[in-house]
This record gives structure tokens, C-alpha cells and sequence, in this order.
């Protein structure tokens, strides 16, 4: 149904795979937010001068795929290259990675199939995504990735909308959905104890739990970024 899809809005905001194809297919711009951890990898990557491709799982066909594009293969927290945000401060400058995620990944491919331009943002480098969005001019759909139950159901996640509010705090003379505005209070709610709510919600106490407290560290640092990751013809965010 239209009324669904928020078209009365030039800037609106809604959640994983189904936000995407429902709300973004309409929009001129689709941001992907994955605070923990896929969007937070990419702008570190991407800040350091290398290139993120987006892959949907970690399995054989992931190896070959980076094989072939001579890039870096993201694994599991705990291995050598993960999606840990602070392991990838450390790799080279300049790296080429394939950074396999069920979230963040899959909303970027399925963003990429609605032709509209797809751009990857964090706690980290909201301000900056905003600016260029200004820019650009057009309509935007902001997209919380979440979680997932194990069921495959989608898990809302606080982090990614408070993220998703902080980029749409910034923008001006945008007709803001009332989704949108939402996602605005929630950042305002939580802006001046940005680490306390990323330590404390659910995905960042299984990060904590897991023992990666400095991944959450990092992903809740507001305004630290000038990098905006931009998705390619080669499908491959690169900052611009």
C-alpha cells in the first residue's frame, strides 16, 4: 500500500530488508545503518583509504569472491581480520576487504537494486553523511539494519535508530516522516550518553559479554569521521 512506503516525506527512516525494498525503492538515496558492526567497519576502512565490498555470508563462495577481487576476507571476531571495528584499525591503509554481514550486506544489495545511490553511515560519520546528502539534493530513506531473531524474524535494534536519528538531526529543509522524527528524538534522548546507551542495550552487552568492549567504544564515538562511504559500480563502498 502507498501509504506504507512514507512518499509525502523527503527524508524517512524504516527498518532491514523489508524498510528497504518497501520505503528506499522510492527514494533517491538509501543510508545503511549497522552500528554493530558492519557500517562502523566500513567507515574505518573506508577512512583509511581502502574499499569495502559487501557479502551477504562467510562461506566458500566468499573466499573466491575475494580471491578474485584481491581483497582482505572478513571473518568472525576473535580471527585475525573480523568484523571487529577495532581489529580493521590496524589493517594496512589502503586495504581491499570483503566484509561478509546478514545484515548490513544483504540491505546494501537489496538497496543496490533499487538504482538509487547507497550510502553506509554510523554514529561516527552521521554529520558528514548529512552534509553530503545536502548536496546531492533528492529524496532519502535512512534504514536501521537490526538484528535478527534466529527465527529470521527482524530484532529492532536502539543503537542503529539512534544512529539513524543523528543523520537526520543534521539535515535541513527535509520533510521529515514521523518514522523519521522518531528515529531524531531517539538520538536527542540518548545523545549526551551516546557510550552508556550503546554499552547498555542488548547488542552492545553481547558484544561486552563476547569481550570486545572497545568495538562498542569505538562504534559509539558521534562526530568522529569525515568519511562518506559511498557504494560503487564495482559494488564496493569507497569514501568520496
Amino acid at each position: 500500500m502507498p501509504v506504507c512506503k512514507q512518499l509525502d516525506y523527503t527524508a524517512r527512516f524504516d527498518w532491514g530488508y523489508e524498510g528497504v525494498e518497501q520505503v528506499g525503492a522510492a527514494s533517491d538515496m538509501i543510508v545503511i545503518i549497522d552500528v554493530l558492526s558492519f557500517s562502523t567497519c566500513v567507515d574505518i576502512v573506508t577512512g583509511r583509504g581502502g574499499i569495502v565490498y559487501p557479502y551477504q555470508v562467510k562461506d566458500e563462495s566468499a573466499i573466491a569472491f575475494a580471491k578474485q577481487k584481491a581483497a582482505l576476507l572478513a571473518g568472525k571476531r576473535g580471527e585475525p581480520i573480523s568484523l571487529s571495528p577495532a581489529c580493521l584499525k590496524t589493517i594496512p591503509r589502503g586495504s581491499r576487504m570483503v566484509l561478509p554481514s546478514p545484515n548490513g550486506s544483504t540491505c546494501t544489495v537489496l538497496a543496490k537494486k533499487t538504482g538509487a545511490k547507497v550510502i553506509a553511515a554510523c554514529l561516527r560519520n552521521a554529520p558528514s553523511v548529512a552534509r553530503y546528502i545536502q548536496q546531492q539534493k533528492g529524496t532519502i530513506t535512512v534504514i536501521a539494519c537490526g538484528e535478527r531473531w534466529g527465527n529470521g524474524a527482524l530484532r529492532p535494534a536502539i543503537e542503529d535508530m539512534i544512529a539513524a536519528g543523528a543523520l537526520l538531526h543534521e539535515l535541513e529543509g527535509y520533510r521529515l516522516s514521523p518514522e523519521a522524527e522518531m528515529a531524531v528524538a531517539a538520538f536527542r534522548t540518548a545523545q549526551g550518553h551516546l557510550p552508556a546507551y550503546l554499552q547498555k542495550c542488548a547488542s552492545g552487552q553481547e558484544l561486552i559479554s563476547m569481550g570486545y568492549p572497545e568495538d562498542v567504544a569505538l562504534a559509539a564515538q558521534w562526530n568522529q569521521s569525515c568519511t562518506v562511504p559511498v557504494l560503487n559500480n564495482d559494488f564496493a563502498y569507497e569514501a568520496i
